[in-house]
């Protein structure tokens, strides 16, 4: 169903801005507060899917819960004629799948020396810190995202740079108790039935091939470890280009997490420093007891490396300047040299002067 032109609520649909799998997005205007805002409704073909609305209860659910510049805000949620919808900020933007562009790049066997890496270091850090900021709010909240991936970061140009919007909770899980899942509480479909079932069953794996944690994949119980995972996937894909973990097959991409180190055999953009790839290490450990204990952990690693970075940037800057100071002050021009000796001309003049002065003398002697 198209919305454009209805009247949902209180909100006039203006026209659909984007969609995927699990949402259509419209924009909106809130006729009571006078806003533009994002309307997300469920595809059509999920309307009467009991799975994609408690997962699309719990994005609300998950989101709502969570007060953070770099998540997305949700406004309210709301129901039209049985169907239920969000609704939350409007941003215009890209993803960051769309700023790295399509990702799968590792077959291409690209060698990073050949390569720059699709978003610089500057800009790399920046969206980083706040990527990190937002996971350590979730996490926070006892709210585990389990999807972190290029596709749920959205880029919100910012001044000279861009304001990072981390999106779609639908498979968040609420561990404040690890027994608990984070239910949803909206009525579920047409009928209005609520569900209270959880939306997965032990050994179950959920969330994207290629960036899960290897304890996500083997559907074992989850902490915040495993969202720190999959933001060491998204720093690494940042910062070459390729992903850390690909393959063309479900199959594949599962042996090679339980079975590999996701990017020992990928090689570096030599531009990238030393201590991010540290970083990215320690978060993609295939043991979580050695990865960071938490985004805030994490996130003080990144702004070291940028600290690092910046005073190195500063140091280049400085040395492309000359230098000013005692011992290098610039050349200033030098009086010339008194003249060695009496040219010539002096002393004919000397002469003269002399001859001058005698005659003057005798002519008034003689007077």
């Amino acid at each position: 169903m198209d919305f454009v032109g209805e009247i949902v609520g209180h909100y006039r649909v203006l026209e659909k801005v984007g969609g995927g799998g699990m949402g259509v997005i419209y924009k909106a205007e809130d006729t009571k507060l006078n806003r533009l805002v994002a309307l997300k409704f469920l595809p059509d073909r999920l309307s009467g899917d009991s799975l994609a609305l408690q997962r699309f209860s719990r994005e609300a659910h998950a989101a709502s819960a969570l007060n953070h510049p770099n998540i997305c805000t949700i406004y309210e949620i709301g129901e039209d004629e049985g169907r239920p919808f969000i609704v939350m900020e409007l941003m215009e933007g890209e993803t960051l799948r769309q700023r790295i562009g399509p990702g799968e790049r590792a077959s291409r066997k690209a060698s990073s020396r050949e390569s720059r890496p699709p978003i610089q270091l500057d800009e790399l850090l920046d969206l980083a810190i706040q990527i990190a900021g937002a996971l350590d709010a979730a996490h926070k909240k006892g709210i585990i995202h389990r999807d972190i991936k290029p596709a749920n970061i959205f880029l919100v140009p910012r001044g000279a740079g861009s304001q990072v919007k981390l999106l779609d909770f639908g498979l968040a899980k609420q561990v404040r108790n690890p027994d608990e899942e984070f239910y949803p509480t909206l009525p579920m479909g047409r009928g209005g039935v609520e569900s209270r079932a959880p939306l997965t069953l032990a050994g179950m794996s959920v969330g994207t091939m290629g960036y899960m944690s290897p304890e996500q994949a083997r559907g074992e119980e989850l902490d915040a470890r495993t969202d720190l995972f999959s933001f060491g996937a998204v720093l690494f894909e940042m910062a070459t280009g390729e992903q850390a973990i690909s393959g063309n097959t479900t199959a594949m991409i599962t042996s090679f997490v339980l079975e590999e180190s996701p990017i020992s055999k990928h090689e570096w953009n030599p531009d990238m420093p030393e201590s991010l790839r540290q970083v990215v290490r320690r978060a993609m450990e295939m043991n979580r007891d050695k990865r960071y204990a938490s985004a805030s952990e994490m996130r003080a690693d990144l702004e070291k490396v940028k600290r690092e970075a910046d005073a190195e940037a500063d140091l280049i800057i400085l040395d492309s300047v000359p230098a000013f100071g005692p011992e290098s002050e610039p050349a200033r021009p030098q009086p010339a040299p008194p003249p060695q000796g009496n040219p010539l001309w002096i002393k004919a003049a000397i002469a003269v002067l002399i001859l001058a002065g005698l005659a003057a003398a005798v002519f008034f002697f003689i007077r």
